[in-house]
């Protein structure tokens, strides 16, 4: 490992060290997908809030039709109860039950004073409009009890809780129909090359599509954040500038693509301290993604993504969406699985640490084909990204590794 570059274990504390909260904002309900709470959130109301029933059928006294023997089988099956009520879900009920009596209801409904049991109308038998008669040897109480699950006042999603559909439910359960999350960061995108025309257009000789920017794009909407495309910068160190100074006045993270390595139009590094930017790495031991910069000024942040697909779609998996994570607030940032191989796995070079990309099945992992970083339709097939660590040239089948989920 040359003096400037440093591990990608390095890289990631550095990351993850400058990473300042960011502020909060209510939103609605509906648009709390994905995003991460900012303050905990306590339940309103008892969870059931009243005793309900479990199930469809008759709500009475245990006693009534079970006096049991020492098997637990009834010694009166057969017994008749005469039907008071019927309760449907939402209607509080107007009659108590006495002995032997019983009150027709529904699953969710409330369970009327004097009744400790509902009978499953699957172990009853009515022959008679207002006369119900139980079939069954035994019965559960078939009875959710107020605040079961719930006290009104509990702690029910802690802050830094990312809101996934369970979590909208919940939410929604307690009345936090505006729920306080972190905002979202805007985030510059900038892919550079003379050689990049945008996606709608037939490159030409010596020309291929810019699809860095679309893809990263999409990952900043799956963080959730607020991407602001600036278009794509020429190898010229004039409008770099320009560009680089346009998206630090008007963001808060710079997302740069290319133009980071040591060739003789890689200009970003030089920009970028000229700008003022303290720029905390510049290169990384890992595969691919070497030529990987992250730099701040102030509460800006800039990445520096290498230009060849893969790179920069794993180092935004890597470093990038960690980062944002960690400044909106997630208690909970991307882990990795330690898993076995389903199949063997040999590579040529073992000089750095390097990922690459694997399909998760049945608990084990299959490495996908792939040619290297300008390869990005290997990650079709991939699931995950499987970490090998310098010096390993080759991991058997059985043998255990690392995985981070996709």
């Amino acid at each position: 490992m040359s003096p400037t570059m440093i591990s990608f274990e390095d890289a990631l504390r550095i990351v993850l060290d400058n990473a300042i909260p960011i502020e909060a904002e209510t939103v609605a309900l509906q648009n709390s997908l994905n995003r991460v709470l900012a303050q905990d959130v306590f339940s309103d109301i008892d969870m059931p809030p009243f005793d309900k029933s479990a199930v469809d059928g008759y709500a009475c006294r245990m006693e009534d039709i079970l006096p049991v023997n020492e098997n637990g089988h009834s010694l009166i099956t057969g017994r008749e109860l005469r039907i008071i009520e019927t309760i449907p879900a939402g209607k509080i009920p107007e009659k108590a039950i006495g002995k032997g009596q019983c009150s027709g209801i529904m699953t969710g409904a409330m369970v009327p004073a004097g009744a400790d049991c509902v009978i499953m109308i699957e172990n009853t038998q009515q022959d008679h409009p207002d006369v119900v008669r139980f079939t069954g040897t035994h019965t559960a109480a078939n009875i959710c009890y107020r605040a079961e699950d719930i006290r009104s006042g509990d702690l029910v999603l802690h802050r830094g809780t990312v809101i996934h559909p369970v979590q909208i439910a919940v939410l929604a359960s307690v009345g936090a129909v505006n729920p306080l999350v972190s905002k979202m960061p805007r985030i510059a995108i900038i892919p550079t090359g003379n050689e990049l025309v945008e996606p709608n257009e037939k490159p030409g000789p010596s020309c291929i599509r810019n699809s860095n920017a679309a893809q990263i794009e999409a990952q900043i909407r799956e963080i959730p954040a607020i991407p602001v495309y600036l278009g794509i910068a020429p190898d010229d160190p004039e409008s770099l500038r320009k560009t680089i100074d346009e998206a630090l006045s008007t963001c808060d993270i710079l997302l740069i693509s290319g133009g980071v390595s040591m060739g003789k139009f890689d200009y970003v590094p030089d920009i970028l301290s000229e700008a003022g930017i303290d720029l905390l790495f510049k290169s990384i031991a890992i595969q691919p993604g070497k030529p990987t910069v992250f730099g701040r000024k102030g509460n800006h942040f800039i990445f520096g993504l290498p230009g060849n697909p893969v790179s920069s779609f794993v180092q935004f998996e890597l470093l990038v969406k960690p980062f944002l994570m960690k400044m909106s607030g997630a208690a909970i940032l991307p882990g990795k699985l330690n898993l076995p191989l389903g199949t063997g796995f040999k590579k040529k070079k073992s000089d750095r640490k390097s990922f690459v990309p694997v399909n998760i099945r049945g608990g084990e992992i299959f490495p996908v084909e792939y040619h290297g970083s300008a390869h990005i339709h290997a990650y079709i097939d991939a699931n995950a990204m499987m970490s090998v660590g310098s010096g390993i040239t080759e991991i058997k089948k059985g043998e255990f590794a690392d995985v981070r989920p996709l």
